[in-house]
């Protein structure tokens, strides 16, 4: 078999060979930086794992029937680890399926036999019914396993890569002298860039004995293909082991019940807290059986993760997933973080969250001044966190200066966001708890829409401490949990705020609802907290927030994925207008989100003083000109012509095109603008109007820079950022929007009956004015 698999490998064309033996670049060097001693810490540090062993639970392999293979399944797994294998890792493969395969094909053959004789002994087709005989596990073993081999093989050859067999018993591993026999063979087929696929020999082995455990290093049972996988990868030192099964990974009591939590990682301490089920559908093992393995690979060295490889949903990227450090199954480390890990923050700012909406308005205003007067009276130890991130960033140099600049807090930056915060503990004197609409449904039955918190808000940010305090006040002022993830730029400033505004919290007992995630949790794996995270704001460049829309599973996300903002420059414009408005709107901040990046200049400016003067005025502030088509065909000799239309240039740049009209700048503006800011500058009223009408973004604006869409400018005290969404927040996102709405109704022992064809009562459905809700009149009264 061997002999076969090596001959394929010489028919393959030599340029195949080798690419798959050419292993360069910073993937090869990380691979072979490690030493085989200890298991991987985090989940991060899997990336470098060189040596893998991906364990196929029969769950996994077959379909649920029991009889045959689930090829699809297979399929996919096949093209996962072919894909690691090429890029210059050592895959191994343990996997189930022999027996089942077995059954399949000697159902069929005695099924096939029977009605032959039947055929024979009637005479006619006429077929009687046939029951099939009890079939003997190895003998299904013996007759699938050769069809379970090719079937590999035909699947791996798909992608160029070469498969050996390897079938063991348990005395292989007792034996010293099998055992180096099989390490030597191992090592040999992972030299020559051939993958191993292992299996015990369930043609000869014995039933497994139920009273056989794990007895230690050194020792170990194979009595399932879970303690094969275990004493495989440590036998072959091997970094990583990936046990794929039915289920999402272990769960502190059996899946299914109503307590019970996916455990993302597992500590060995940690084994008596864990209450198991039953074993899986097929096989010989459970997740009891899973775990004591698990435990032995990682007391050997190696480093495991448990994970469902059935779910249709993420079998065809559970593999690469885990080798990419993601958040996927349960995690075995050795190391347990000083700190709670990021679901048990949640957990807490979740509990402390809803103590904070219930406190006082006067008392979350409270908090909020609080925390203004540490930004001013701790000032110096702000500053001085703030410049070890600086000098780290510049000693780095790989941020560019729009970057730095946000990074940068000075004293006059400290006393504005003091100034914004008080503005918010002001407005927080009237925001939970406010009534919407109030309506006597009947007679003692009143109900009423009551503003309340949205649960646990979720912001990442980059590298803008600012931020961190400007949406710790906006959260505690609207009554919500938060948990900020800020840029690893930023780790001094951020730490030293977070402890500033958990001390400011600490007054009211409230200093969990504010949480820092400083773990290396993943964007991408806080993004899937679906049943624990109500709302993801990013802060940051475009390209964050499209990360994050894109990642987010289940969550919605506030926030804008670009800022493609249009001033249009209307053939009645005034000329001081046009040149203020334009510079400020490119100029002042080119970076920011709401940067004009598009001009559009009405026809019948062209030629005249004003389109020279925009022209000049650019040119003296430096802005490159990109022009559109249209404006680019007016020209002898056009600047660089715009690759897009829908471009966000994010500095000195932008787009310059030529419109008819205003209707048909309206119309360019819906075709490639974003949603996020537009201006029209024109003395014209009725045009204005029909601009401001017709236009459908989150902020438009007659004569107003662009840079004017801002919380702060729009007298909000700070923003959580500008939302180009369709519903719940538009623009610029204060306390408002980080609000919604429940229903509260008062009766005196009313059911739908009472209003029923033969009930006694009647609706009344009056709008009763809005003010204080009825509980806030009974506590004043």
């Amino acid at each position: 078999m061997l002999l076969q698999r090596l001959t394929l490998c010489s028919r393959i064309p030599l340029d195949s060979q080798r690419h798959l033996c050419r292993f360069t670049g910073p993937l090869t060097q990380v691979l072979h930086g490690r030493a085989h001693g200890s298991s991987l810490a985090h989940r991060g540090e899997l990336r470098q794992a060189k040596r893998i062993v991906v364990k196929l639970g029969s769950a996994v392999v077959t379909r649920g029937d029991e009889c045959g293979l689930a090829l699809g399944r297979l399929a996919s797994i096949v093209e996962q680890v072919a894909m690691l294998q090429n890029q210059g890792r050592e895959m191994m493969i343990v996997t189930s399926g022999a027996v089942a395969f077995g059954k399949q094909r000697l159902r069929h053959e005695i099924l096939l036999s029977q009605s032959v004789r039947q055929a024979l002994h009637s005479g006619h087709n006429q077929l009687k019914d046939m029951s099939l005989p009890q079939l003997e596990a190895r003998a299904c073993a013996a007759a699938g396993q050769s069809g379970l081999m090719a079937l590999y093989e035909a699947m791996f050859t798909q992608y160029s890569t070469c498969t050996a067999q390897v079938l063991v018993t348990n005395l292989d591993f007792h034996d010293d002298q099998k055992r180096r026999n099989l390490n030597s063979t191992l090592r040999e087929l992972l030299r020559m860039n051939i993958v191993p696929i292992i299996n015990t020999n369930d043609a000869v082995v014995p039933p497994p004995e139920p009273n056989s455990d794990l007895q230690g290093v050194n020792v170990i049972s194979i009595k399932d293909n879970d303690s094969l996988a275990a004493r495989l990868a440590v036998e072959m030192k091997a970094d990583l082991l990936i046990a794929l099964s039915d289920v999402e990974g272990l769960y502190n009591s059996p899946p299914g019940t109503d307590d019970a939590k996916l455990i993302d990682i597992f500590y060995p301490g940690d084994q008596q807290s864990i209450t198991y089920g039953t074993k899986s559908r097929v096989g010989i093992g459970g997740m009891e059986a899973k775990v004591k393995a698990a435990l032995w690979a990682l007391q050997g060295g190696t480093s495991v993760v448990i994970a469902n490889g059935t779910h249709p949903k993420v079998t065809g990227h559970v593999i690469t997933d885990i080798v990419e450090g993601k958040k996927v199954g349960t995690f075995f480390s050795e190391i347990k973080p000083a700190g709670p890990s990021v679901e048990e923050q949640t957990e807490m700012a979740r509990n402390s969250g809803r103590t904070l909406a219930s406190l006082h308005p006067a008392q979350r205003s409270e908090i909020i001044c609080h925390l203004a007067d540490l930004l001013t009276e701790r000032k110096e130890e702000i500053l001085a966190a703030n410049k070890m991130d600086m000098d780290l960033a510049a000693s780095a140099g790989q941020l560019p200066p729009a970057m730095l600049k946000r990074l940068s807090l000075s004293p006059a930056k400290l006393d504005s966001l003091a100034i914004g915060l008080r503005q918010i503990a002001v407005a927080a004197q009237d925001s939970v708890g406010r009534v919407l609409r109030r309506t006597r449904v009947a007679h003692n039955l009143d109900l009423e829409q009551v503003t309340v918190p949205i649960g646990v808000l979720l912001v990442i940010f980059e590298a803008r401490p600012d931020c961190l305090p400007q949406v710790s006040a906006l959260a505690i002022a609207s009554g919500n949990a938060l948990l900020l993830k800020g840029g690893k730029e930023a780790a001094n400033t951020n730490r030293v705020l977070h402890q500033l505004t958990q001390e400011a919290l600490s007054m009211h007992g409230v200093r969990e609802a504010i949480q820092m995630v400083s773990t290396r949790e993943e964007v991408e794996d806080l993004c899937r907290l679906d049943k624990m995270i109500d709302l993801i704001i990013p802060r940051g460049s475009s390209q964050l927030v499209r990360d994050i829309q894109r990642a987010a599973k289940g969550i919605p996300v506030l926030g804008h994925s670009e800022g493609i903002c249009h001033v249009y420059v209307d053939v009645e414009a005034s000329v001081d207008k046009v040149i203020k408005i334009v510079r400020d709107s490119k100029c002042d901040y080119p970076a920011a989100c709401n940067a004009m990046e598009t001009l559009l200049i009405h026809r019948d400016i062209l030629g005249t003083p004003l389109f020279d003067q925009i022209i000049d005025m650019l040119r003296t502030e430096r802005v490159k000109i990109h022009a559109g088509p249209r404006f680019a065909s007016y020209l002898t000799f056009s600047p660089s012509e715009a690759k897009s239309l829908r471009t966000e240039y994010g500095d000195l740049e932008c787009c310059m095109e030529v419109v008819d009209s205003m209707q048909e700048a309206v119309d360019h503006i819906h075709k490639y603008g974003s949603s996020h800011t537009d201006v029209i500058i024109t003395e014209n009223e009725d045009t204005a109007e029909q601009f401001l009408q017709q236009l459908d973004s989150a902020c438009v604006f007659w004569n107003v820079s662009s840079r004017f869409a801002d919380g702060y400018r729009f007298g909000l005290g700070a923003e959580v950022g500008i939302s180009t969404a369709r519903i719940h927040a538009r623009g610029p996102v204060g306390l408002e929007g980080l609000l919604t709405a429940k229903w509260v109704l008062r009766g005196d022992g009313h059911t739908a009956a009472d209003f029923s064809e033969h009930g006694t009562m009647k609706y009344l459905h009056e709008n009763l004015p809005v003010g204080q809700s009825l509980a806030g009149q009974r506590e004043s009264n």
